[in-house]
């Protein structure tokens, strides 16, 4: 009640309103610090108007950065928790500000492509790096922006816009030199890759494609990995007033799951993905004030694991899952601000060998409305009302304001709170060592936040702090080694954070140097934990992310640390280097990967890559 009636108050202390612009962005390298543009489901915002704590990747970092899948990729947000179990973007968990990986979601073009059967498969996107515009990341719960299951927070990709014909070609390679002492195998761990994409761009319709194929014998006993992804997306412009998207893909990914989900004994596991991905968005400018914006999305997943790659005739699991989202979102401009408003509707079902059949659906309806006082202080506020098959109604208030003190400085608040449904998996999963808990409730959560930004053209700095209470937190818990896994509400989670990040530009005769440094820390405190826990440990206490990136005419060098402190692990450094040099269409690169080839495990007891080189080569001609 205390929670309710704060959020209460806050939202009875603000005035609600809204102010949009147009994005403005630039590819030159040595323009200052650029403004980025925020692709929500509702509007596109400049972030300096923005009252969120927003992390971005931008398409500059994204080409620097020695990575190949939107996994790695992640690794380097801060705040952001990548817990990989197989690399090379098998296999991820994705978790924000300790968090776990199920309490945030994934949106591609702001439609949510989320799992219903579980986290683990969230992040099987078909989208190849070269397809990405940004990743942005919105801290913090967001149901009344994105709907429930944005506990922790939310990650959107969101891809290119082609603005000309053209080819995209790109193969690599790569190894650790280093043999399989286990089998025996006179053969190095390796890693192989070719990408294929294309754009074809007419005055009122643009397209993409782009398709790619991965395979390697992995990097340990039964790692070996082989991925194949198809992506599709049309933009037609019918008139100023009415466009629609169209997006489509598949991943199809197979995979040696040794020590994945229930270490040692799973040694021989083998694990089969296949997702298929479609969506229709469109907007419709109705009036020079009303705008009117349909979609719908499709997710079909299907999960074949075998504990016994050679033996299907036990413990294997066969999960279908189908998720569609359809949604109408409407903004009515006045002079007094910006109405938002909108309805959702989600339907999700699984036929599965050990978790059965189950199907729910969610209807959401949300309320913003948003206004700008004295040209300085930015104020928005509104309601998700939320009723579940399941589990019935709830309503979700939340705040965000920024107080622009001058040019350089801007001041941040929000309160909000959000909840996370179980997945089919937490409430069904009957396979031991593991067992859903089919009377479990949802996870609420209830967060305040406060920072300030600071911006120059070749500086920039952001600092937050917030605290956050997850009551019902969801995990897999056992009293003893001896007994099986299984869900419960095990307990309440309260976080105290803080983050902060800076880059600085600094432009020489002899090239352009760019610097960034992000901190996160967390401290978690959990009321009476049930017995052993599986994932509320795992947290980041510390985490750095430091990058240097040199540029000068033809040649760039990127050199990245990464220091992680878990709670229930030893810390460990990474560092990563690309030497990059391009030729007129061509570029080419020399990655090297946990160069100083240190031990270290990121999910449940799965050693990770030890060092790895990667040399690949570029054609872009779009």
């Amino acid at each position: 009640m205390q929670k309710k009636s704060i959020l209460a108050s806050t939202l009875l202390a603000a005035f609600w309103g809204y102010a949009q612009e147009k994005p403005n962005l630039t590819d030159d390298k040595s323009a200052p610090i650029s403004e980025i543009v925020i692709y929500e489901t509702r509007l596109q915002l400049p972030s300096s108007t923005k009252n969120r704590n927003l992390q971005i990747l931008d398409k500059a970092q994204i080409k620097q950065l020695p990575v190949r899948s939107v996994n790695e990729l992640l690794a380097y947000v801060s705040g952001v928790d990548i817990r990989q179990r197989g690399p090379f973007g098998t296999q991820a968990d994705l978790s924000i500000d300790g968090g776990s990986f199920e309490q945030n979601l994934v949106l591609l073009n702001g439609q949510k492509i989320s799992d219903p059967q579980t986290g683990h498969n969230s992040l099987n996107i078909p989208v190849p790096i070269e397809a990405i515009e940004r990743i942005e990341v919105v801290r913090g719960p967001s149901a009344r922006l994105y709907g429930v299951n944005s506990l922790t927070g939310v990650v959107n990709i969101v891809t290119k816009n082609p603005h000309k014909d053209g080819l995209f070609a790109h193969i690599y390679g790569g190894s650790s030199f280093e043999k399989d002492s286990e089998t025996g195998h006179d053969e190095w761990f390796n890693g192989r890759g070719v990408q294929l994409g294309g754009s074809w761009v007419e005055k009122k319709h643009n397209h993409l494609f782009f398709g790619s194929q991965e395979s390697g014998n992995g990097y340990r006993y039964n790692t070996d990995f082989h991925n194949s992804k198809l992506f599709y997306q049309g933009n037609i412009q019918a008139n100023d007033r009415n466009n629609l998207m169209v997006l489509g893909g598949l991943v199809r990914s197979s995979f040696g799951a040794n020590g994945f989900y229930a270490a040692p004994i799973d040694k021989e596991a083998k694990e089969i993905i296949n997702t298929y991905l479609l969506s229709l968005s469109s907007k419709h400018l109705l009036s020079e004030a009303f705008t009117v914006a349909p979609s719908i999305a499709y997710r079909y997943n299907y999960d074949d694991y075998r504990f016994y790659r050679n033996d299907l005739s036990k413990a294997r699991s066969q999960h279908y899952s189908n998720a569609l989202t359809t949604d109408v979102k409407a903004h009515y401009r006045t002079d007094y601000g910006v109405l938002s408003t909108g309805v959702e509707w989600r339907y999700e079902e699984i036929n599965s060998s050990n978790i059965g059949a189950h199907n729910r659906s969610n209807y959401g309806l949300f309320a913003e409305f948003k206004r700008e006082f004295f040209n300085r202080l930015d104020v928005n506020a509104g309601a998700y009302a939320n009723y579940n098959s399941f589990y019935g109604w709830q309503v979700f208030p939340g705040v965000d304001a920024s107080y622009r003190m001058s040019d350089q400085w801007q001041a941040l608040f929000s309160v909000g709170s959000s909840q996370r449904i179980p997945s089919f998996t937490d409430l069904y999963l009957n396979q031991k060592p593991n067992l859903g808990n089919p009377h479990l409730k949802p996870e609420s959560a209830y967060q305040i936040e406060g920072g300030v930004r600071f911006k120059t053209d070749h500086f920039s700095a952001n600092a937050f702090v917030f605290y956050r209470d997850i009551d019902q937190f969801i995990d897999w818990v056992r009293s003893d080694e001896t007994q099986p896994w299984q869900t419960d509400n095990a307990a309440s989670n309260r976080t105290i954070g803080m983050n902060t990040a800076a880059k600085y530009r600094w432009n020489l005769p002899r090239g352009v140097w760019d610097f960034g440094l992000a901190y996160t820390y967390l401290s978690p405190e959990i009321d009476d934990p049930a017995g052993l826990s599986k994932y509320t440990v795992e947290s980041f206490k510390h985490q750095v992310v430091t990058t240097v990136n040199y540029r000068h005419k033809k040649w760039s060098a990127m050199w990245t640390n990464r220091y992680n402190e878990r709670l229930s692990y030893k810390s460990y450094f990474l560092t990563d280097a690309r030497l990059g040099y391009e030729l007129s269409k061509y570029s080419f690169y020399l990655d090297a990967q946990n160069i100083f080839n240190h031990t270290y495990v990121e999910a449940g007891a799965v050693p990770m890559p030890g060092r790895w080189f990667t040399v690949g080569v570029k054609f872009n001609a779009m």
